[in-house]
């Protein structure tokens, strides 16, 4: 079975999306596919750490339960509110969203501008799609403070590696982004290391 960060790659960057980026932004198809590639891991890791405290996975399922578009992904980056997409980019990578934008700049060739604009088109895509894995909230009942703190030990435990190998922990999820930009390992091999946890928590059942 992919990891959910390959079924998200496989999605954002499938030929309709990514037309659709770029007559929403007017940047490349090439480039827009390359910034895809580099983004998601990042955001995913970001999304990751962000879930390592109750308030954290609060504010995760509150944003995933305000986008459920069941449009296709095409229509949704086609009618995506930029302005809240950058929000929510924001949001993601907190006080870091300056230097990860930039980075991507370094790394794609596209200005910060641009970068900014692509990923705030995708941004309510990528959490509709992100809120159809879960099977959290279905009646969108608020969760119980019990409820969010046994996540949250759940996921921190997990994050701090424990009795884990550090291959599942955050520690693993850093190394194989590292080697995935370094070149020397397919997404797929950085995809297991540590999106797997954000995978169990929008499946984790209240």
């Amino acid at each position: 079975m992919s990891s959910l960060l390959n079924m998200l790659l496989g999605s954002m960057t499938s030929d309709s999306s990514v037309s659709s980026l770029s007559k929403k932004t007017g940047v490349s198809s090439k480039a827009i596919s390359a910034l895809v590639m580099a983004a998601l891991p990042l955001l995913m890791k970001s999304m990751t750490q962000n879930a390592s405290s109750a308030s954290g996975i609060s504010s995760l399922m509150g944003a995933l339960s305000q986008h459920k578009s069941t449009k296709s992904l095409e229509d949704q980056i086609s009618e995506a509110d930029v302005n809240d997409g950058q929000k929510i980019i924001g949001h993601i990578f907190g006080d870091n969203t300056s230097g990860m934008i930039n980075q991507l700049s370094s790394q794609t060739g596209i200005s910060s501008d641009q970068v900014s604009s692509v990923l705030g088109s995708m941004a309510p895509a990528l959490l509709s799609t992100l809120s159809a894995t879960t099977t959290a909230g279905k009646d969108d009942t608020p969760e119980t403070a019990a409820d969010m703190g046994g996540l949250a030990d759940l996921v921190g435990g997990i994050l701090g590696g424990g009795s884990q190998s550090s291959s599942s922990g955050l520690g693993g999820l850093l190394g194989g982004l590292g080697s995935l930009f370094g070149g020397s390992q397919p997404a797929q091999s950085a995809a297991e290391d540590g999106t797997d946890l954000l995978s169990s928590l929008l499946n984790f059942k209240f």
